[in-house]
């Protein structure tokens, strides 16, 4: 239990940068050469953590050859303990869209009855949860609201609708860069305006929206999808770090502009002194 909360505690820092990128190498992906080039990617970059299916084999694996904490996603209380006792850093309910093909919706009722069953289990673990994107956003901030008072630690966005359904094929690039994370970054503006809870902007997420998420409000990203193109470990570290450069872009940008407006501002005051003598 110490080594978890050394952990709970060196992540919950981590999450005070507000700069969270989060790798997800896919949530039911067992190909163990794919997995690894993603976590590999995601420990050489300097991302905060990955995401990998809820496997206590993998946990323990991937335990055994990196560093970065890992996060398991499942909605079974069993499968998410096992893998706490197989090393994993955080468990996120979450993964609802493998059900949506099958028309299987989770009411908010349900969520909470499994959120509060895992809190439960795992006293002394970082817990994270979706918010469903098929709920309306006052539904969205409520069910945030709620989970807060349970105890959990962050929550994560959804935005199956707009990844999956593009509304024009012909529209450009950027136009459907930007589209595919529309439902995520709306959902992280939403969420973050409203609690104090960490937000992380998922689905759809890429180089191109990652900086519009955390000037929304989000604590970070998480990336997945986007990566399933590429099939090395450069050409993954590459993109996590085209990531990493957009956001400190939007820093920067963010600095200069606040040190522009203080410079004005010491200017307007010299000036108001100078005219009063």
């Amino acid at each position: 239990m110490l080594v978890m909360s050394i952990s709970r505690v060196n992540l919950q820092k981590k999450f005070l940068s507000k700069r969270i990128i989060k790798v997800v190498t896919g949530l039911s992906n067992l190909n163990i050469n794919n997995i690894l080039n993603k976590v590999k990617a995601a420990e050489i970059t300097g991302a905060t953590y990955v995401d990998i299916a809820a496997n206590p084999e993998l946990v323990s694996l991937m335990k055994s050859v990196v560093s970065v904490p890992i996060c398991v996603s499942s909605i079974n209380p069993r499968d998410l303990y096992q893998c706490i006792l197989a090393g994993a850093d955080i468990v996120e309910i979450g993964n609802f869209d493998v059900f949506y093909p099958k028309n299987i919706i989770l009411s908010t009722k349900q969520i909470i009855k499994i959120v509060k069953e895992i809190t439960v289990l795992l006293k002394d673990t970082n817990i994270c949860v979706t918010i469903p994107h098929y709920l309306l956003l006052e539904k969205q901030k409520k069910l945030a609201e709620d989970l807060r008072n349970i105890g959990v630690n962050y929550i994560q966005t959804e935005g199956f609708g707009t990844k999956h359904n593009l509304l024009n094929q012909e529209n450009s690039l950027i136009f459907k860069d930007i589209n595919r994370s529309s439902a995520a970054l709306s959902s992280s503006y939403a969420l973050s305006s409203y609690i104090n809870l960490p937000v992380i902007s998922a689905s759809g997420i890429n180089n191109l929206s990652a900086p519009i998420a955390i000037s929304y409000g989000a604590y970070g990203i998480a990336i997945g999808s986007v990566l399933n193109n590429l099939s090395s470990i450069c050409e993954i570290s590459n993109y996590i770090l085209e990531i990493i450069v957009s956001i400190t872009y939007h820093d920067n940008y963010r600095l200069s502009k606040t040190n522009l407006k203080k410079q004005k501002l010491k200017s307007l005051i010299f000036n108001a002194q100078v005219s009063m003598h």
